[in-house]
């Protein structure tokens, strides 16, 4: 994680602090960067996260579905019989 402190300097063990605390609070996300802003007493943190992988989502004969692997035939067939639109 690449950590940027700007407006002055603080301890490592502050840092690491910081670092404990993002993870903690945003327990599902994986922190790329953090950026310590220190302003006199006040400090503001702010995370970078990394890309969360996008699943695509279309909605099939009435479902919401990312793939198709999960249908059966007749479902698979109904799928491949429909009139696809395009933009």
């Amino acid at each position: 994680m690449k950590v940027n402190v700007v407006g002055g300097q603080i301890s490592q063990d502050e840092i690491n602090a910081y670092i404990d605390y993002g993870k903690k609070k945003y327990r599902n996300r994986e922190i790329t960067e953090m950026t310590v802003k220190i302003d006199g007493e006040f400090v503001d943190l702010k995370y970078e996260f990394a890309d969360i992988p996008f699943d695509r989502i279309r909605r099939i004969t009435g479902y919401l579905v990312g793939t198709l692997d999960r249908f059966n035939n007749g479902k698979r067939a109904e799928e491949r019989d429909r009139v696809k639109h395009s933009v």
